[in-house]
């Protein structure tokens, strides 16, 4: 009775052993085909996009996740206004100043676009037809916040960029407001240290 048993596990062994290899090997066959069907999509799509030029799209996720904060777009907005202001300040001349100078306008560029990013995502993506309807000054102030950015952009006005940080902190009022949270306004604890909206929590 017990060499039977012996045989019959020692067996049920053997073929699980087995199994385990042929679905080990099928499953490494079957990842490697579909990589390299993936790889063969990514190549069509990129030829596609050289010859056409399709513009590639992305969004903030899209499950929709519901996370949704305008602090990111405030803190580049605020970098804005600091990299203005270390231009302002900086002196000298030769490599050195060309140096400093060069990173401190790639800065503000990229920080004025990702501000206005963000503000595209939350008023895109969260903004509905009904919190329109209860905050009518949203389109007007979206619209507004595109054409400072991109002055932002273009210029190293300082008004402009201050403009730009208010604008933004009025947004993000009315985006608390909806989601019904109440804010508060303090001074950022950092350069350049101007009037910031934050939730009252």
């Amino acid at each position: 009775m017990k060499t039977s048993l012996i045989i019959t596990d020692s067996l049920d062994r053997n073929i699980h052993s087995k199994y385990d290899n042929l679905y080990q090997k099928y499953h490494k066959y079957s990842l490697g085909n579909q990589e390299k069907e993936i790889k063969m999509i990514y190549k069509v799509l990129k030829a596609i996009d050289q010859k056409f030029g399709v513009e590639e799209a992305k969004a903030h996720c899209d499950v929709p996740c519901g996370i949704y904060d305008p602090i990111v777009a405030q803190i580049n907005a605020l970098t804005v206004v600091r990299m203005m202001d270390l231009m302002a300040a900086l002196e000298g001349e030769g490599v050195a100043y060309d140096n400093s100078m060069s990173r401190y306008i790639t800065v503000k560029e990229e920080h004025a676009e990702k501000a206005k990013h963000e503000i595209r995502v939350i008023y895109g993506d969260f903004i509905s037809d009904a919190h329109i309807a209860d905050h009518p000054e949203l389109p007007g102030l979206f619209h507004k916040i595109m054409k400072l950015g991109g002055k932002a952009r273009q210029t190293a006005d300082r008004e402009n960029g201050v403009a730009f940080v208010e604008a933004i902190n009025q947004f993000a009022e009315i985006f608390w407001a909806i989601k019904g949270v109440a804010t508060k306004k303090a001074k950022a604890p950092y350069a350049p240290a101007l009037e910031t909206v934050y939730p009252d929590l």
